[in-house]
């Protein structure tokens, strides 16, 4: 059974080092530019926010899977959860500030107790866009949960799921066995909800990531074709695919080492660089924030402890929307994965 970084008392489940790592070897050597290089030479050095659209936010790192890519090293062992007092500050910055969307994200954040509190209070508040990120056999984990997509379903939540492959080889490698088999079940449990159906106005998303030192294929052309099977084969209907990069942190940078294609995953990013889609990062219209309440420019950030600069504020008490609109963003090597091809984010491609 895999096992989290923490678990394993790994030295790349400790921040810094992950830093230290991307910042030395092929980096450091000068066989491939850094990002603020590759940044400065398209002329969008150092990288400004657009309008800010979307508060990620992770309510804990504590997941029922553990996934061999996960960028969160997530897991059963890990107990870092959101309190609700935490909560409530996201919800006062949600409604002062009128950002549109609360993007809900973990580990599996149907885990945290004040989950579902979470969400009413949201709701309650008229926030605009609801995301639940779910992966999908957490719905299926404990009787407890059996009531999630009723519950999505009431409270018009958009559900953002992953899943690997619409096959079961694939996904179960990357997720683990079984995985694939309790992802299906979950997914009828949606739509038998009405997710993914056209005009219920209920919105089923689906994540692919792929399963290898490698970028992902066309995401209109993986969209059809995911369409096709689980529509063919499992009656399974959906509303958008997004494709997302590997990002080379974390349980994917351990694999990356342990499998000798750290450097050239890294200089398939680094060639694959498009400034176009370094124009589109995430980065630029979400703010994350950790279960602690700390900000980062983005999700992968969190994962590294790049917070966001010191003078735009750094935790979500005094959060200050004039500020954080003039910061410079944090950026460092793993960044390339977002602006590499077409480009990468949570809402897939950005170019």
């Amino acid at each position: 059974m895999i096992k989290s970084l923490h678990a394993r008392h790994h030295q790349l489940a400790q921040q810094e080092k992950q830093v230290e790592f991307l910042n030395n070897g092929v980096f450091r050597e000068g066989k491939l530019p850094r990002f603020q290089q590759r940044l400065q030479a398209a002329g969008l050095f150092p990288l400004r926010p657009s309008t800010l659209e979307i508060l990620q936010v992770n309510i804990g790192y504590m997941c029922n899977q553990v996934c061999k890519h996960c960028h969160v090293d997530a897991g059963p062992d890990r107990k870092e959860i959101m309190t609700r007092d935490t909560m409530q500050q996201c919800l006062d910055v949600m409604e002062t500030t009128k950002i549109r969307t609360l993007d809900i994200t973990g580990g599996a954040p149907e885990m945290n107790p004040d989950f579902r509190w979470f969400v009413t209070e949201a709701k309650g508040r008229g926030v605009e866009e609801i995301i639940v990120r779910s992966n999908l056999t957490i719905l299926l984990a404990n009787p407890k949960y059996h009531d999630l997509p009723k519950f999505f379903r009431e409270h018009q939540v958009r559900v953002c799921s992953s899943l690997p492959f619409y096959n079961a080889d694939k996904t179960n490698r990357q997720r683990g066995e079984g995985v694939f088999e309790t992802s299906i079940k979950a997914l009828q449990l949606l739509n038998a909800e009405g997710y993914g159906k056209e005009s219920s106005g209920l919105v089923l998303d689906l994540v692919y990531n792929p399963t290898g030192a490698f970028l992902p294929g066309d995401q209109f052309q993986l969209q059809r074709d995911f369409k096709k099977e689980l529509r063919e084969h499992f009656a399974i209907e959906f509303n958008n695919l997004f494709t997302i990069t590997n990002i080379p942190i974390s349980r994917f940078l351990d694999f990356l080492i342990e499998s000798g294609n750290y450097e050239e995953y890294m200089e398939k990013l680094v060639t694959a660089f498009n400034p176009s889609a370094a124009q589109g990062v995430m980065c630029r219209n979400t703010i994350s924030v950790d279960w602690q309440g700390n900000l980062y420019d983005c999700d992968f950030n969190q994962m590294l402890g790049l917070k966001t600069t010191q003078t735009s504020g750094q935790h979500i008490s005094t959060f200050d929307l004039q500020k954080l609109a003039q910061r410079e963003i944090v950026v460092s090597q793993h960044c390339f994965a977002c602006t590499a091809g077409a480009g990468s984010s949570c809402q897939g491609v950005t170019a």
